[in-house]
């Protein structure tokens, strides 16, 4: 059986980055990929600015405290003031240009407004609390950004930290990947679409496709444009024609059951009869079998993956290695899960052979409790948790133990 790297690794050396990008909005690229480097033209800030509400001023001038300056203007964020005079202080506010002069910025609560008294002729003036350093409480122009910095790399995906990055340096588009086309069906003469049926006429032996549900909304998460095919016949012409309409028109074909090797599974020979396709065992749990191939197609090849059915399976197996892939082909380069050290308050008494995965949430506390049923079949565990313990082969965990935690915000997003 190949691990669960092996697999991955395997299938990242066909992912081929899809050449075709487009300009999209900036407000419109969350989650987009970026096609090629972002380089600011300007530097940001671009001049020096206060830090806080107070008073600009030079340090030299308040050696000692109390001292009382004239206050000779005001400044505003978006205004730029004259130089200050010497032995004068700028009332100046958040985000506003620390004026030529000013090597210090006080903030207002060291300060104090001293008022004007009868017949008083002149500016305004403050008395200094504080003595101040020089460079307090200023951010340096290009302190964040400096002109010809390239500060987001091709292959970034655009979360909004990144995308107010890209306005702040004045950037109202983006270039971006182009999204990858995935089409998506279901095979099994059990299967049943919600709605099409009530519960109470579900004939003996049907169960609902959640498989469909769940797979299309991670699939969109990822920035793809999904076209659902639905729920296949277990019939082999059925599967074959699926997969010839799927494969001419898109970069992906995604399914989900029939790629075991029994007499109603007919993902393998439908797909040989257009392509090929490797029946992969991965030493994981859930989610043992799994299937790649390739079919080809006017100007390209389409590829091909089949999950197995089970729900948790699927959820999985997807989330570990479909999803590495379809980041992979819009070029994001760091696309393995990453896990983290966490405490388990549970008992895992039964090693097994392959390497699991099971189902946990973290407590307010911050240890991980397991949910009770850890079935292929038991989608539940998925909604309830928050994440997994990679465990690893013939390894048990006892109360206290420190294991890894994949946190399904990391696999789903």
């Amino acid at each position: 059986m190949l691990t669960v790297e092996e697999a991955r690794a395997r299938l990242l050396s066909q992912a081929v980055a899809l050449t075709d990008s487009e300009t999209v909005p900036t407000l419109q690229a969350l989650g987009r990929v970026l096609a090629r480097p972002v380089v600011s033209t300007i530097a940001v800030p671009p001049l020096d600015a206060s830090q806080m509400d107070g008073y600009a001023l030079r340090a030299a001038d308040v050696p000692v405290t109390p001292t009382a300056l004239a206050v000779s203007q005001r400044i505003a964020a978006g205004h730029v003031g004259a130089t200050l005079a010497s032995g004068t202080a700028a009332r100046i506010f958040t985000g506003a240009p620390v004026p030529a002069g000013a090597d210090a910025v006080l903030m207002q609560e060291d300060c104090e407004a001293l008022a004007a008294g009868p017949g008083t002729v002149g500016d305004p003036r403050v008395r200094i609390n504080a003595v101040p350093q020089p460079g307090q409480w200023i951010r340096r122009a290009g302190e964040d950004v400096t002109r010809g910095a390239v500060v987001l790399a091709a292959g970034t995906r655009l979360s909004p930290a990144e995308l107010g990055l890209a306005a702040s340096i004045g950037l109202h588009q983006l270039q971006v990947a182009r999204r990858p086309r995935v089409a998506l069906f279901s095979t099994g003469d059990e299967l049943v679409m919600p709605g099409d049926v009530p519960p109470e006429q579900m004939r003996p032996g049907a169960i609902y496709n959640s498989n469909r549900f769940f797979l299309r909304a991670m699939l969109l998460r990822l920035g793809c444009e999904v076209t659902d095919f639905g729920i296949v016949p277990d019939r082999r012409d059925a599967t074959i024609d699926a997969l010839r309409q799927a494969s001419s028109a898109h970069d992906l074909i995604l399914t989900s059951g029939g790629v075991s090797v029994g007499e109603e599974d007919h993902i393998k020979p439908a797909v040989e009869s257009l392509g090929r396709l490797d029946l992969w065992q991965i030493a994981m749990k859930p989610g043992k079998p799994f299937a790649y191939g390739q079919i080809p197609r006017e100007g390209g090849t389409a590829h091909f993956m089949g999950l197995p059915g089970n729900p948790v399976s699927s959820f999985l197996t997807f989330a570990l290695l479909v999803r590495p892939f379809v980041l992979r082909l819009q070029g994001v380069r760091d696309v393995a899960p990453k896990s983290i050290a966490a405490t388990a308050e549970f008992t895992w008494a039964r090693a097994d052979k392959r390497r699991e995965f099971l189902r946990v949430r973290r407590r307010a506390e911050g240890g991980l409790e397991l949910f009770g049923n850890q079935s292929s079949g038991v989608l539940t565990s998925a909604a309830w948790g928050d994440g997994v313990v990679d465990n690893p082969a013939g390894r048990t965990i006892a109360p206290g133990d420190t294991v890894q935690y994949i946190a399904f915000s990391d696999l789903l997003s």
